[in-house]
């Protein structure tokens, strides 16, 4: 029978007791809780990825160049990287809802602006903004599903809270895309914000208030910032989070035009490698979240690294359509396997610092970190050697993610507390 290496159930029990133990990851009391913020987020990140991808079409109708659409971009990474540890430690300080609620009505507010934007400097400003009311709501979100998860399920229970974004960020570009063809760019804009205040009304109502969340929050238990940035393993997560992420920065951004240059590619085919990755990582979030809580997670990163790297280099060597499909199901398998145990990882380590908040908004600075200097870097690589050398650009960061990872964490990750027996 099939086994993966790191784990020690054949493949057909391991899928048994995926469905099986899966309705125990979460307690009773608080499933309320986890499924509001699993909806939350699907319908706010689905409103999202409907309009980014139309983003440089409607910049280019107001007349943006090139220069001008980097800069709608890299605004909204720009506020989130300095405004994450913030928005995430105060909310380990005041509780969570709040932040959570005042950044989903933010979304709302910035999708309807979006229509009445006549100028690129309006674009910039509001995807500024957007990206601090981003702050408020991602890592937040991710540290109250890390406080209700029961010791040592934090890996299905993120990655069955990851599903939400990855089935989210499949769907998202699609829909824009039939919306724009059916209706208008703005009729996009409206689907954003109906969705974001459906997340919004969602929170408002069905999460509890901050005096009846899980944990009680203190502003004397907290472990300073300074603590936080010199524990190896925080580090060794953040350096893998960002070597991943920038890949995927170099692959939104590079494989359309080396499809399109490279093998004259349609839009469908080439919107297929994009959102591919992805999809095929978010089908593994759930299977791989339960090896994680079971398994050697330094292994799993480890072997998810390779693969990524792996899926890196491969469309350097492409010749065909089918040659870059295998190469980014391969970087999506990797991250599949690595993503979960990586959050993890980030949720073991915010229960024992109390700090879930401030430590998870340091593992979403190394993902904006990563997808605003992957990009530049796989650009510079293009102007000054060739679009194709690019990837390879990408394949040293995440080998160098990988080996620093390897490097700095430590021999062995437990959970809070052993597994409950089924």
């Amino acid at each position: 029978m099939a086994r993966f290496f790191w784990v020690k159930e054949s493949l057909p029990q391991l899928v048994i007791k995926l469905f099986k133990n899966g309705k125990a990851s979460i307690p009773s009391d608080q499933k309320g809780v986890f499924i509001t913020l699993f909806f939350a987020i699907f319908t706010t990140v689905t409103g999202v990825g409907i309009v980014v991808p139309l983003l440089p079409i409607y910049a280019n109708n107001l007349g943006a160049t090139g220069v001008y659409v980097g800069m709608i971009f890299g605004s909204f990474s720009i506020s989130r990287i300095f405004l994450l540890p913030v928005f995430g430690r105060l909310s380990d300080r005041n509780g969570r809802k709040p932040f959570i609620v005042a950044g989903l009505f933010a979304y709302t507010l910035i999708s309807i602006a979006f229509i009445f934007s006549k100028n690129v400097e309006t674009l910039i400003v509001l995807r500024f903004i957007q990206g601090a009311a981003s702050a408020m709501i991602m890592p937040v979100v991710q540290a109250y599903v890390g406080e209700i998860t029961p010791a040592g399920t934090e890996g299905y229970s993120m990655g069955l809270f990851n599903l939400s974004m990855f089935l989210s960020l499949s769907l998202g570009p699609l829909m824009g895309g039939t919306i724009k063809d059916i209706w208008s760019l703005d009729a996009a804009f409206v689907c954003m914000g109906l969705l974001s205040g459906t997340g919004l009304l969602l929170c408002i109502f069905f999460l509890p208030k901050v005096s009846d969340e899980k944990v009680k929050h203190s502003k004397n238990e907290i472990m300073p910032w300074s603590y936080l940035l010199k524990d190896r393993d925080i580090i060794s997560i953040f350096m893998f989070r960002y070597a991943y992420t920038a890949c995927i920065g170099v692959i939104w951004c590079f494989l359309p035009l080396f499809a399109d240059t490279q093998f004259g590619l349609s839009g469908s085919l080439t919107g297929m490698l994009v959102t591919l990755g992805v999809f095929v990582s978010g089908l593994l979030q759930l299977p791989m979240g339960y090896a994680a809580d079971r398994a050697n997670k330094k292994i799993m990163v480890i072997s998810g690294g390779i693969l990524s790297t792996i899926g890196m280099v491969l469309p350097y060597f492409a010749s065909s359509f089918h040659d870059l499909l295998i190469a980014v199901t391969i970087f999506g398998i990797g991250g599949g396997i690595s993503m979960p145990a990586i959050m993890a990882y980030a949720v073991v380590k915010g229960d024992e610092k109390n700090a879930m908040g401030s430590v998870i908004s340091i593992l979403t600075v190394a993902h904006s970190l990563g997808m605003l200097t992957g990009s530049m870097a796989a650009g510079l690589a293009m102007d000054f050697l060739s679009l194709r050398l690019s990837f390879p650009c990408g394949t040293i960061i995440m080998a160098t993610g990988t080996l620093a990872f390897l490097i700095l964490s430590g021999k062995k990750m437990n959970a809070k507390k052993q597994l409950p027996k089924n």
